[in-house]
């Protein structure tokens, strides 16, 4: 079959790699449909690549049709359409039985102290091919694959398996109160989903933050206030103008490890990136490589006694804080990888109404096919075209 690979930085290629087989009674292979690039999928490409091995299948985005299970999977069967969360999870475990999905501790990557095992994403979460292919084997399909009906295009569902309840949980991790205020730094796809479902619960004023004209544009169609950081110099101090004086009840940020206006931390991820990999993977795993203006943003700007909700990944251990600021002002800060399937059932109202509530089919900005993955990856980082969010066509 045809699957992106890793082979170094900034070096992604299609190309034929052998066909997934059903490895254990719980395991699913499925004929992808569609699988979308992800903004995590972008610190692959450049951050975290001394977790990858050349020959990585990426991807972990991903719907499409079930071909074959495994003698342990009764609830799907082939010619079942389905999304894939991108957690892999039992569903029957203690984290499991408590809805904390992406702690499984079926899956759980013990030996390097990390969570559940995620598709396509490093050797950090497990190593686990991922879904920008034409096949994908799905482990504990006993559980995870989401059903869904025939009815609309792919886009109505398939963001279903990451970005849509990503953004879901981070406004409800952000706890804002009744006629409160939510403020979102970074308007990628999570922001922009973050913008809507936080319509789609009621928030009464959203802010979004971005300094790409075609993200804000979409936001402010969606009922969010924009601001352009390069307008308003400190990003922190204008919520709190905008606020009475006081901050958002809540922010989500949205951006991670990556964010713009870190000049001196870019340099630092860039000269680890040069190291080799067995010296590189501690620098990253357990030093502070982060570009945290965006999260200081979002802690200083917050309302005393408000919360900070993370969405974006970050990486670092020893990530410099301003901790009294936290301590004094009350802070509260809740953060991790989306729990999918704690979240599905809220969501599926929203997602099924014809009326596309949460603009599942608004989205998308590039549908191209996987050969052309190579050119997306550069495009979505550079963010040209206007790009938003891609999806592949195997």
């Amino acid at each position: 079959m045809k699957a992106l690979t890793w082979h170094g930085k900034r070096d992604v290629r299609v190309e034929e790699v052998p066909d997934p087989r059903i490895e254990e009674p719980t395991d699913a292979i499925i004929k992808v449909t569609s699988t979308a690039i992800c903004g995590s999928d972008l610190h692959l490409y450049e951050v975290l690549g001394p977790f990858l091995t050349p020959g990585d299948i990426l991807g972990h985005e991903t719907m499409g049709i079930v071909e074959e299970v495994g003698s342990g999977v009764e609830n799907l069967q082939p010619g079942d359409r389905v999304v894939v969360p991108f957690n892999i999870s039992c569903g029957s475990c203690f984290m499991c039985d408590r809805g904390l999905f992406a702690q499984c501790e079926t899956t759980q990557v013990r030996e390097l102290g990390k969570g559940a095992r995620l598709f396509g994403y490093t050797s950090l979460y497990g190593a686990v091919p991922g879904g920008q292919a034409e096949y994908l084997r799905v482990p504990q399909a006993h559980f995870g694959p989401i059903k869904v009906p025939e009815e609309h295009p792919d886009e109505r569902w398939l963001f279903l398996s990451d970005i849509l309840p990503t953004a879901w949980q981070a406004v409800e991790y952000a706890d804002v109160e009744p006629g409160g205020t939510l403020a979102v730094l970074g308007l990628g796809p999570v922001g922009q989903l973050a913008v809507r479902c936080a319509r789609a619960m009621d928030v009464e004023r959203v802010i979004g933050v971005d300094p790409v004209p075609e993200r804000r544009a979409l936001a402010a169609k969606y009922g969010a206030e924009v601001l352009d950081p390069a307008d308003v110099g400190d990003v922190a101090e204008a919520l709190i103008e905008m606020t009475s004086g006081r901050g958002p009840e809540g922010v989500v940020d949205a951006v991670g490890m990556e964010a713009h206006g870190s000049p001196v931390a870019k340099v630092a991820q860039s000269a680890v990136g040069l190291l080799p990999d067995a010296v590189a993977r501690p620098l990253t795993d357990k030093m502070a490589i982060d570009r945290l203006s965006v999260l200081r943003a979002a802690l200083k700007g917050v309302r005393r006694g408000g919360t900070v909700s993370i969405s974006g990944v970050y990486g670092g251990e020893v990530d410099p804080l301003p901790l009294m600021e936290m301590f004094d002002r009350g802070i509260q800060v809740r953060m991790g990888q989306c729990h999918v399937k704690r979240w599905i059932d809220e969501l599926m109202p929203h997602v099924q109404d014809e009326a596309d509530p949460l603009g599942t089919q608004d989205l998308t900005t590039h549908r191209v096919p996987l050969s052309e993955a190579p050119r997306m990856y550069e495009l979505f980082q550079k963010k040209e075209d206007g790009c938003i969010k891609v999806v592949l066509e195997p």
